[in-house]
């Protein structure tokens, strides 16, 4: 079963500065049908004016990640982490029992679109801890590179929770395959251009809820970007 999510239907909100769409509900954004899925809670698809940014402020029990679209965001927290997150590079944040950051786009012309993630951890309390990888275009490029899981193999950052998170970039008419063992859910999230999924047209911030499928076949219709999440299917 896939279940659309359209991108149009998303909590929208514009600040001037920030011109934010909420997958799920979130701050001013409440809607029932849409609290999460699985292990997920946030997806957020951000767009961050010049020289302008979210000031510091805390965060608990919360996996958090970030992965730019276009531009640049200059990271700081009250661990000591400092550092400038481009395309291609991929940030874990675990808040764990309690963390202060801010997130400020430096540039001063060119605004920053990016996806926030939420996961919720696997435990409470976790000691809070930060990690970046760089995923160059070209390891993306036709296939579903893992960038994001429990243990941290094959060079993805480690996520306090049973979730697989895979990054993929495709042309037209490039395809991709990914096997759900039993009891596996997965979401799909499109951040940019146009793909079917097992048949199921998708376009630029689209999501969709996979569950009860033993396999998913992704074909690219334009040049595309998207993330898979292979999650617990809920009980």
């Amino acid at each position: 079963m896939i279940k659309v999510r359209k991108g149009n239907d998303r909590g929208h909100f514009n600040f001037g500065w920030l011109d934010t769409f909420h997958t799920f509900s979130f701050g001013d954004y409440y809607d029932p049908q849409h609290l999460g899925f699985s292990a997920l809670r946030v997806i957020n698809e951000d767009t961050v004016a010049a020289g302008h940014g979210f000031p510091t402020h805390g965060h608990r029990d919360m996996e958090i990640i970030t992965y730019i679209l276009e531009g640049a965001l200059q990271h700081k927290d009250s661990i000591g982490t400092g550092s400038v997150i481009k395309p291609g590079d991929i940030q874990r944040m675990s808040a764990g029992s309690g963390i202060q950051h801010s997130e400020y786009n430096p540039s001063k012309a060119d605004a920053t679109k990016l996806l926030q993630i939420w996961i919720l951890p696997n435990q409470k309390n976790l000691e809070p801890s930060y990690e970046q990888i760089a995923v160059p275009w070209e390891q993306r490029q036709g296939q579903l590179r893992l960038v994001g899981s429990p243990d941290g193999r094959d060079g993805s950052v480690t996520i306090h929770q049973d979730v697989n998170l895979y990054a993929s970039v495709l042309r037209p008419a490039e395809n991709v395959t990914h096997e759900l063992k039993p009891q596996r859910a997965a979401w799909i999230q499109v951040a940019a251009g146009d793909v079917e999924v097992n048949g199921i047209a998708l376009t630029a911030g689209d999501g969709a809820a996979v569950t009860k499928e033993t396999a998913l076949k992704l074909v690219a219709s334009t040049d595309t970007e998207l993330l898979l999440f292979d999650l617990p299917a809920a009980a």
